[in-house]
């Protein structure tokens, strides 16, 4: 009787937590919300749209005096506001000036994992996605992770905002559903569409466990399946997956095929990525011994949360560039105080308006930001025989 009464008080008092902190989150979000208004993608100056677009100041002009794209918003003084990120797209049109992949280029699938929690997997996730998508390319980013960090930098508390059947959840769950179309929604980001998660796909994990147990391995390709129904629709899906090995991130490696590690560089991040690599390593010759290979295009690892002032992080640094060589990121992810300024409104650095802290801090955040996913964007072009004239032109291969 005394066992059943301490559960019930340990169950309600767990339940209490929980709502409690659901409630912050909701708070923060719309504070966030009355704060900037609608949630929009970033407007840019003229100059940083001519290089966007690879054209001259002059030339946008003259497109829009010509009608060509319609003439951008501008103040009483006649001041241009800056350009939206689906007017950029509209002069990319205009210009022929497009980056999307060729039909016969294969979708790049680029799965970000590690099995440690904290190494900066979502914020990897979606300020690449971000950075893609003002580049130009079509985007979708798929939170695979029942935590929902993904979703929630795009300004969702994802058990109070997302359903289950907004997931991957009913994907798994139904085996007669043949596409993924029902849970890609649109963002305020022109061409980068988003598929949320909530805490449901933790149920989806046990499940899709004992079914697979039951003889069902194929279970393993249900994500790859899904991709290919909507792949068609995008240059680059990026899969944010959970910080474990377990039945979806078995399928999130089936799925991708290009792989990016994130890990920071201390002592217990660098141990437990070495772990990782050994159960990567295990998991891969099991999956290939029952016939479901992995095979990435490339395998990249790039420093996150780096604070390049602290000697021991040096030597890490330097230790893990002769280690990985060309398969680590050149630049890395510095710790930054803007990103977690813009965490704490539920968004990224590429949408603050304006520096939180000052103006250094966030042009070096955003500069380290950019360089890293300048060097993915690169990957991912290598892997597009489409790409292939201009990037030895461009003296990148």
């Amino acid at each position: 009787m005394s066992d059943t009464r301490t559960e019930s008080q340990t169950l309600r008092s767990v339940g209490e937590i929980y709502g409690k902190c659901l409630n912050v989150l909701e708070g923060l979000r719309d504070q966030a919300l009355h704060e900037s208004g609608v949630r929009q993608s970033p407007r840019f100056p003229i100059t940083r749209v001519a290089e966007l677009v690879g054209r001259t100041t002059a030339a946008i002009r003259e497109a829009e005096k010509d009608g060509r794209i319609p003439a951008v918003e501008r103040t009483s003084s006649g001041r241009r506001i800056g350009y939206t990120l689906a007017e950029v797209n509209q002069l990319r049109e205009a210009f022929g000036t497009r980056p999307w992949r060729s039909a016969d280029d294969p979708v790049s699938v680029i799965a970000v994992q590690n099995f440690k929690g904290g190494v900066g997997k979502s914020t990897v996730s979606a300020h690449l996605a971000q950075y893609l998508a003002i580049q130009g390319y079509r985007v979708c980013l798929i939170d695979c992770d029942s935590q929902g960090s993904s979703t929630a930098l795009f300004g969702y508390v994802p058990d109070l905002d997302i359903h289950e059947d907004d997931t991957l959840y009913p994907f798994f769950r139904n085996m007669e559903m043949s596409s993924l179309a029902y849970a890609v929604r649109e963002t305020h980001w022109d061409n980068l569409y988003l598929i949320p998660a909530n805490l449901k796909l933790y149920s989806a994990e046990y499940e899709l466990a004992a079914r697979i147990s039951r003889s069902e391995p194929r279970l393993l390709n249900r994500l790859a399946e899904g991709l290919t129904s909507i792949a068609d629709h995008f240059d680059v899906i990026v899969l944010d997956p959970p910080p474990a090995l377990g039945t979806i991130s078995l399928s999130v490696m089936r799925a991708a095929n290009a792989l990016l590690v994130p890990m920071p560089p201390t002592v217990v991040d660098f141990a437990s990525t070495t772990t990782f690599l050994a159960m990567l390593y295990e998991t891969l010759q099991i999956l290939e011994e029952r016939h479901f290979p992995v095979d990435f295009s490339w395998i990249r690892f790039v420093a996150t949360r780096a604070d390049e002032g602290k000697s021991m992080q040096r030597e890490l640094l330097g230790l893990m560039r002769n280690l990985f060589g060309e398969k680590m990121l050149r630049t890395v992810m510095r710790d930054s105080a803007e990103i977690d300024n813009a965490s704490a409104r539920l968004m990224t650095i590429y949408e603050l308006a304006a520096p939180v802290t000052s103006r250094e801090t966030y042009n070096r955040g955003l500069a380290y930001l950019n360089g890293v996913n300048a060097e993915i964007e690169t990957q991912i072009r290598t892997t597009w025989p489409s790409q292939a004239a201009k990037l030895r032109a461009e003296g990148k291969i």
